[in-house]
């Protein structure tokens, strides 16, 4: 394989990951409109955990650092257990598309938390942009009306928030470990923890199952269990793992463009003209956050030894 097809790989993975974590707005919400939250969650961790137990002698052979199940267990708990728990919900509320536009602030959250605990320094660009966005997010929210699709759109955008803080977390210890074990590993551990996180909260006391399995909902966990929880994350962590993070953060904002399309296209979701505006705040503050952080970090072997934001 020449050098610049290798270079091209974890950029193409990052690409298709894009695409697919982009669509994963739109399958969630077709699913929860149908069956309860957790339900769903429940059955996209269980549909990837079978999809990893065909690759267990492949996993068997990873060696196992003493005392890595720390930083395993509080990686799986941000993602998928605590993200998904408010992104689930937050899609009751909100729309695939707003949702999808609040993701976009998700690497700044990355650059805060790394400025904070891995002492990477930080632009004033960066800190400017990083306040437009976030601006821009509270406008969006704020400009939203209740509709079919977004009944409460401030609760959902702010739960949406939440899982980005949760996203957060599993970046910065994602990197961490992924100097040391393979994508496929992670993936699998973040599959094996959520399956067992959300079953006791899928089948709570309280919690209707359906008399018959709707085919639409269905379809839409499978395809979040197989294609988004395993193709996806195994793709992005390989991504990350190829390239510098900071660089790898840069294709999240090919996310609310790609929802947003989606939405409109699929679940006929639509903004208000204010929201078209909040919509350009955050693009530009996500936009000038990343062209002020080139070179902020170190040099270049630093960065290969110190995690970075993803």
């Amino acid at each position: 394989m020449s050098p610049s097809t290798r270079r091209m790989l974890p950029v193409i993975a990052l690409l298709v990951t894009m695409l697919l974590w982009s669509s994963s707005f739109i399958a969630m919400k077709m699913a929860v409109m149908a069956l309860d939250p957790m339900l769903v969650m429940f059955g996209r961790m269980a549909a990837a955990s079978l999809c990893f137990a065909c690759c267990w002698r492949s996993l068997r052979q990873v060696q196992y650092r003493k005392g890595d199940w720390k930083p395993m267990l509080f990686m799986s708990l941000c993602e998928p257990c605590g993200y998904f728990v408010f992104e689930a919900y937050a899609l009751c509320y909100t729309s695939a598309s707003q949702a999808g536009m609040v993701v976009a602030t998700m690497p700044l959250f990355v650059a805060v938390a790394a400025f904070f605990f891995l002492r990477e320094r930080l632009s004033r660009k960066v800190w400017a942009g990083f306040f437009i966005a976030l601006g821009g997010v509270v406008w969006l929210t704020l400009a939203g009306e209740a509709t079919e699709h977004a009944s409460n759109p401030m609760l959902g955008n702010i739960l949406e928030c939440l899982a980005m803080v949760s996203a957060t977390g599993y970046v910065i210890t994602a990197k961490r470990l992924s100097s040391h074990y393979p994508p496929l590993f992670i993936t699998a551990v973040q599959a094996f923890v959520g399956m067992i996180f959300f079953m006791p909260l899928a089948f709570r006391p309280g919690v209707e199952l359906p008399e018959t399995l709707p085919l639409m909902p269905v379809l839409a966990v499978i395809y979040l269990g197989v294609a988004i929880s395993l193709v996806a994350y195994g793709l992005y962590n390989y991504g990350v793992s190829k390239m510098p993070a900071g660089q790898a953060s840069a294709f999240i904002n090919l996310i609310p463009v790609l929802t947003l399309i989606m939405g409109q296209v699929l679940l006929n979701e639509a903004f208000t003209t204010q929201q078209y505006f909040a919509a350009a705040v955050v693009l530009t503050g996500v936009i000038m956050s990343q062209s002020g952080n080139n070179g902020n970090t170190g040099t270049d072997d630093e960065a290969e030894q110190t995690p970075q934001p993803a």
